[in-house]
């Protein structure tokens, strides 16, 4: 039995919650009829500890930093039940909410429907819980009615030139019309993961809204909304489970705008290795040049069509005709600032476009500075003047604006949509405009070619290669409490890396739980003879090839992971014909559907072989025969010209740094560890891992990455 005493800070954990935890493990083992596992033991105890330490003062808010609990727990360990049983019943007692955050949608349907309700059926813990989605997975009555009244009051609207238009054909209405009924007649919740049918993003888009282009009470449709009454129920549940993603927008929101108070809160985040490129994503920005050029043309025109069909209110037209001038001069400096850009990706010497042109460290030329400059500031203004607009028609739509109630309901959401899109415009002439701060890490700045329907476009990108003070100042700093956690966090055998990733102190409570499997006589790590070594790309894939016609097994299940979709293709279309006949190759299916199928193929005990990508090395469950064989290519290293690893590795060069060993090499560790993690999924599995690339033998890092995996028995050749 788990039995917690802590004395950490001055604090202890209280007998009556150290009762309460224990009591729970006890009864969900009994009625379960399972046996104590060490590692959810352990799991119970370092949680526990960690949280049972946390000083308050007199109104119970967080005291001290030490709050935050780092657990890499391996496969098998149970970790689920461990942090629910530990973090429950420790949150009621001090009144905190739960917020439970995933990387994954199979993850969140896991904790949904089956370890919340088994953890309060078989612990007998007392706690309501609900599951967190964003607005965009929600039906929005007042968008789908403007869409098919827009469509049949003129036929072909379109809000912008280059972006999704109103333009319907028949089926998509009659599609959007029958949608419309199966939310009035109660069939169907409004929520799109419980739609009977399959609906592509192209179609769903324009029926969702988010926080700039909805008017909550204001709206019509209010007291019908999917959306709101999900977040009603929200509101009332102890445990939210929600994700990465979520929480980092309402993180960006301030907090407590879409979740709990994070004063309030004990997070968790399960799969928590995916974290920090979450958070660097959310501060991310690229803006088309030619795109973004158009839209500007087309706003003017939607703002003079607002006034027109408004009846041109004194108070609306001052704020359009302040908008025309900024609007004009925008256009200018961004067409400027394309023809900058033209001949760094399209020079007549080359002897075909570049697709890509990375500043070398994030630095970027002065002129480019001034151009960053210019946008951020006149998108700014337009923005600011954008966003009166929206609150003369809110004002309206209470009845207090001067616009008929009508014509603002339907003008909101669409200037909410160019709120957003100017706020985005500001971001990153902000984040090419201004330097990155003295010794901090710097933001990956470049320019990309993109194809699209009116010709070649310049994309300008920006992305911070670290969130980690991100992540300091708006989560750590304000959470009461967290958990951080996932089968792989460590790199190389050490948290440093991702410590220093999340931004979180040195100091920081860790702890390592190995996995109950025998890794030993469950699995075999076989690296075959190969008289190629991986960096040789095109022999390299020619010797994949030969493997694999030769050694795959057609007649069980077989997942082969690939480092990129050249190499996949190139080997795909170098197979005997009777193998790729047994190949669920990505992209060609959905990732669900090609474990679906290949479920299917083994049950009728036939063969089948899965090729994939990074995205099948994590949330790929295949237990017992539906997976005996795990091929890995190549060692995962990040693409070379991954144009943020590339500015991280320059800043770690030129702060004396080795970013091979110091970035690279922990990556490609812990990328490696998950795609072998997919073998073993449960204690009776066996099989065979096969990593063909010789470079864990040739190679002085090889050791190191070999000696990270589990123990699996080895064949090396």
């Amino acid at each position: 039995m788990c039995v917690v005493t802590v004395y950490q800070g001055g604090q202890v954990l209280s007998e009556e919650i150290k009762k309460e935890i224990q009591g729970a493990y006890r009864r969900f083992l009994e009625s379960r009829q399972l046996k104590p596992r060490l590692g959810q033991k352990q799991m119970i105890a370092e949680v526990a500890k960690v949280l049972g330490a946390i000083l308050e003062d007199e109104k119970s808010h967080r005291l001290g930093e030490q709050h935050v609990s780092v657990i890499e727990a391996g496969t098998g360990t149970g970790k689920t039940i461990g942090y629910l049983l530990a973090v429950l019943p420790i949150a009621k007692a001090k009144g905190k909410k739960v917020v439970l955050s995933t990387a994954t949608v199979a993850l969140q349907e896991q904790l949904l429907n089956k370890d919340l309700p088994e953890v309060a059926e078989h612990a007998g813990l007392s706690f309501s819980f609900g599951l967190a989605k964003g607005r965009g997975r929600y039906f929005c009555i007042s968008k789908a009615e403007q869409h098919l009244d827009a469509h049949g009051a003129t036929g072909q609207q379109a809000l912008y030139e280059d972006e999704l238009s109103l333009r319907l054909d028949s089926d998509t209405v009659e599609f959007y019309k029958s949608l419309l009924n199966e939310f009035a007649s109660g069939r169907w919740d409004g929520d799109r993961d419980n739609l009977a049918r399959d609906i592509s993003d192209q179609d769903w888009t324009p029926l969702t809204s988010d926080h700039l282009q909805c008017t909550n009470r204001r709206c019509s449709n209010f007291s019908a909304c999917s959306f709101f009454k999900a977040r009603k129920d929200l509101d009332q549940a102890e445990c939210v489970i929600a994700n990465h993603d979520i929480v980092l927008a309402d993180l960006a929101l301030g907090g407590g705008a879409i979740l709990p108070d994070p004063a309030e809160t004990i997070y968790i985040f399960d799969e928590g290795h995916h974290l920090s490129d979450k958070a660097s994503g959310h501060f991310s920005f690229n803006l088309r040049l030619k795109s973004t050029e158009r839209w500007l043309q087309g706003t003017v025109k939607q703002l003079d069509k607002m006034l027109e069909q408004t009846g041109n209110p004194q108070l609306l037209c001052d704020y359009v005709q302040q908008q025309r001038k900024p609007a004009e001069d925008l256009q200018f400096v961004v067409n400027n600032w394309a023809e900058l850009i033209r001949p760094m990706l399209m020079d007549d010497s080359f002897k075909r476009p570049k697709e890509r042109f990375r500043y070398t460290g994030g630095v970027v030329p002065d002129e480019v500075k001034q151009f960053g400059l210019q946008v951020e500031h006149l998108a700014a203004r337009m923005a600011a003047k954008m966003e009166m607009v929206l609150d003369l028609l809110k004002e309206s739509l209470d009845g207090e604006g001067g616009i008929d109630r009508q014509a603002a309901e339907i003008w909101y959401p669409r200037v909410g949509m160019m709120v957003a899109r100017l706020q985005n415009i500001t971001g990153l002439g902000r984040s090419m405009g201004h330097p990155d701060a003295e010794n901090s890490t710097p933001t990956a700045r470049w320019l990309s070619l993109v194809e699209t329907a009116q010709g070649y476009d310049f994309e300008c990108s920006t992305a911070p290669v670290s969130a980690a003070e991100m992540l300091r100042m708006n989560l750590w700093q304000h959470c009461y409490a967290a958990v951080v956690t996932s089968a792989t966090l460590t790199a190389l055998g050490r948290f440093d890396r991702l410590l220093a990733d999340l931004g979180l102190p040195a100091e920081t409570s860790c702890f390592s739980l190995s996995s109950p499997f025998d890794h030993y006589n469950a699995a075999e790590l076989y690296v075959p003879p190969m008289k190629v070594e991986a960096n040789d790309a095109e022999l390299h894939t020619q010797a994949v090839a030969d493997y694999l016609n030769a050694e795959l097994k057609t007649d069980s299940g077989t997942l082969v992971l690939f480092s990129s979709w050249r190499q996949m293709r190139s080997v795909l279309a170098s197979l005997d014909e009777k193998l790729n006949n047994r190949v669920l190759s990505q992209g060609d299916f959905s990732k669900n559907e090609i474990l679906k199928r290949h479920k299917t193929e083994i049950d009728e005990g036939r063969g089948s072989v899965i090729f994939g990508l990074a995205s099948f090395t994590e949330g790929v469950d295949l237990p017992g025969d539906y997976l005996t064989e795990v091929i890995i290519t190549k060692i995962p290293f990040s693409v070379p010209d991954d144009p943020v690893d590339a500015t991280m590795a320059e800043w770690i060069e030129q702060h004396g740094g080795n970013p091979f060993m110091e970035w690279s090499v922990p990556m490609a560790s812990v990328r490696l560890t998950q795609a072998a993690g997919r073998l073993l999924r449960t204690e009776q599995d066996r099989g065979r891992i096969v990593l063909l690339d010789r470079r864990v033998v040739t190679r002085r890092y090889g050791r190191q990455l070999l000696d990270s995996l589990p123990p699996f028995r080895r064949n090396i050749s």
